[in-house]
């Protein structure tokens, strides 16, 4: 028996908070429909003043269903998503589960090299995609057989006033237009009104078994290439409940969710596409985050619940200190994908009177897999303790059937009910990545104290191998961090003079500041071993992050080995 194995976190969970929880017997299409059934008339879009109801999300689901059926889609078929948020994201995403198919979601702000890598992996010959991404993916060479493509004006799912604004003939109103559609000019491409204009999907018709297949979402994984997570219908239904079971203070039918993360990636997909549909909460979409929309919008309909990343978090907490926003109405907040600055949670936690909690997952897990209680017990520094139906396993990284004991550093591995099934057609990656009993190992390096609480020391595959001693990347970058002339930081590992690595650390400096290495590395020596202190220094404008915020080490590495 591993030493976690009796769960001793359970004792740290909040007041209702059960051990366990069953998962529904109901695929995503069924819980959306028992939302419809039990919320008809509660709004459950909003997007740029215009509301759908839960009745009319149903309605709409179904129509398209049956235009995609109609189009040929059938059980078993992967249907692209390429989607910026907006209501039609949330109806796409639950027509094509409502066939059986399988949803691939993408980035619309991809290139058309990098769609063209996953559509050659995934095979989908249907795609439902943002007009201005339409040309990109008529164009593709015959090999990839892209047969119909389903075009999307977003701005016709907004407001009249918004509408209407967006059609002046002023140049403000043109570049916004410019940046929000853009008319396919390629022939062969669909509607969407098509597809919403169709009649009713039979209700005979067949749908999906929990254990099918939902969703593959590509992700680097623990490694090598970019690969697509198959995440089965029973995952992402016990991650929703996982979520519902965890934040016990969420009242169904009243809840107003922000859909600030892109739909398009795990976490956002989670929180907002199936964890705020099966509260029957009301989801108020932005295309991407934008300070001034946010503002605008907690104005009329003051979000409950905001899940988000760090520097959404200290946008919106100086919005609120300079009297721009009442953000008194959110009363939890959940961050993730990235380290979580305890300064963050103390200046949220001023301005709204809420909890601000971090959590931890990864696509694998559906994605959320730890979390830090909501209440008292939370403990700011780390990512948390396992979701309900969770279990943890910290091993040696020389020999990951040797288990570890609290706050020795190892790799972290999970199992519970989110745990995905395996990578598409990637049988050797799924069985390096996935043991037969249904561990995922997770690719960080973690510490575990006692009670089950888990600290991050880094991911095992950015440490940093110098003169034989292994290096965090981050360990090093929080201490950067502390220093007065940085903003930020970014760590990696640098080709050195004897065929190793050396610590090389990318800056941004605050406004005025100059760059002054040796005095940084005398500011690190009262904090770190010389073999961690960086070698070199070199500033940069800004970090290279994703479109969720997350500094991009690799891509860092990459452009400063162009020099």
């Amino acid at each position: 028996m591993h030493p976690f194995a009796h769960r001793p976190w359970l004792t740290s969970y909040a007041d209702g908070v059960p051990a366990d929880i069953t998962v529904p017997r109901e695929t995503l299409p069924q819980m959306l429909a028992k939302a419809v059934r039990r919320y008809p008339d509660r709004v459950a879009l909003q997007f740029f003043g215009a509301e759908t109801t839960y009745g009319e999300l149903g309605e709409e689901v179904s129509r398209v269903a049956e235009g995609l059926r109609r189009l040929g889609v059938r059980k078993g078929d992967r249907v692209a998503i390429i989607l910026p948020n907006s209501p039609e994201h949330v109806v796409a995403f639950y027509a094509v589960l409502r066939l059986g198919a399988i949803v691939v979601e993408h980035n619309p702000l991809y290139t058309a090299r990098e769609l063209r890598h996953q559509f050659e992996d995934h095979g989908a010959t249907v795609a439902i995609v943002w007009d201005k991404v339409a040309d990109t993916l008529a164009a593709f060479p015959p090999d990839i057989a892209v047969k119909r493509v389903v075009a999307v004006d977003i701005t016709r799912g907004m407001g009249l006033g918004t509408r209407i604004a967006l059609r002046l003939p002023i140049p403000r109103a043109r570049t916004a237009r410019k940046a929000l559609t853009q008319k396919p000019s390629k022939r062969g491409t669909v509607r969407w009104a098509r597809l919403t204009e169709s009649r009713r999907l039979k209700r005979k018709h067949p749908g999906p078994l929990i254990d099918d297949i939902a969703v593959l979402q590509y992700t680097s994984g623990t490694t090598g290439s970019p690969k697509g997570a198959m995440l089965t219908h029973r995952n992402l239904r016990a991650n929703a409940e996982q979520g519902r079971a965890w934040v016990p203070g969420l009242v169904p039918g009243r809840e107003v969710f922000y859909g600030v993360l892109p739909m398009f990636h795990a976490y956002g997909l989670t929180l907002c596409l199936t964890f705020a549909m099966s509260m029957g909460a009301r989801l108020v979409l932005f295309p991407r985050f934008d300070l001034d929309l946010v503002v605008s919008a907690a104005k009329k309909h003051p979000p409950t619940f905001l899940p988000a990343v760090p520097p959404i978090y200290d946008r919106l907490a100086e919005a609120a200190e300079k009297g721009r926003v009442d953000l008194s109405s959110v009363r939890f907040a959940i961050s993730g994908a990235m380290s979580l600055p305890v300064p963050t949670v103390e200046r949220w936690e001023r301005a709204t009177g809420g909890l601000l909690v971090e959590g931890y997952g990864m696509t694998e897990t559906s994605p959320v897999a730890l979390g830090n209680p909501i209440g008292p017990t939370r403990r700011p520094g780390y990512v948390g303790v396992p979701f309900p139906s969770t279990e943890l396993r910290v091993v040696d990284l020389a020999d990951p059937t040797k288990d570890l004991g609290p706050g020795e550093e190892g790799e972290l591995l999970l199992r519970g009910p989110q745990v995905f099934t395996g990578y598409w057609k990637r049988p050797g990656d799924t069985a390096s990545s996935l043991t037969p009993d249904g561990w995922i190992r997770t690719g960080d390096i973690v510490t575990v104290t006692d009670d089950g609480f888990v600290r991050i020391v880094d991911r095992a595959k950015e440490l940093i191998i110098t003169g034989g001693f292994n290096v965090a990347p981050t360990e090093v970058e929080q201490v950067l961090t502390g220093h007065p002339d940085i903003v930020e930081a970014a760590c990696v590992g640098m080709p050195g003079d004897s065929g190793g690595e050396q610590v090389v650390a990318a800056v941004v400096l605050k406004e005025g500041a100059t760059l002054d290495a040796e005095a940084i590395r005398e500011f690190c020596r009262s904090s770190l071993t010389p073999y961690k202190i960086p070698r070199r220094f070199v500033q940069l404008e800004q970090l290279p992050r994703n479109l969720i915020g997350k500094v991009l080490r690799r891509e860092v590495r990459e452009q400063l080995l162009k020099g």
